[in-house]
């Protein structure tokens, strides 16, 4: 059973804070070097209804041509497609590709 905190569950908060940074092996994706500890500015808004910092909008838009792996990847996509990232994304201009 998971605790509810702030309309997200504990389960996606700690799921999300590993993958930012544990043991992620960046790769290339159209010249840009895909790391999701790049996104760390946007934490917040996976964990709570903050809008998204100039600087998170900043590094979504860098990391942009990684959401393909990201995507694709079992563990984050998910988290990806959550309604609340779905937003902070549109916020920034930035939609996840179809891929």
């Amino acid at each position: 059973m998971t605790r509810k905190v702030g309309g997200v569950s504990l389960f996606v908060m700690v799921v999300a804070m590993a993958i930012l940074f544990l043991g992620e092996v960046p790769y290339t994706a159209e010249g840009v070097t895909c790391s999701l500890k790049e996104l760390s500015p946007c934490l917040p808004v996976i964990t709570s209804s903050a809008t998204p910092s100039a600087l998170c909008c900043q590094k979504v838009r860098e990391q942009g041509p990684c959401f393909c792996g990201y995507v694709s990847n079992p563990t984050l996509g998910p988290s990806l497609n959550s309604p609340r990232v779905r937003r902070g994304l549109s916020t920034c201009g930035v939609t996840i590709p179809t891929c």
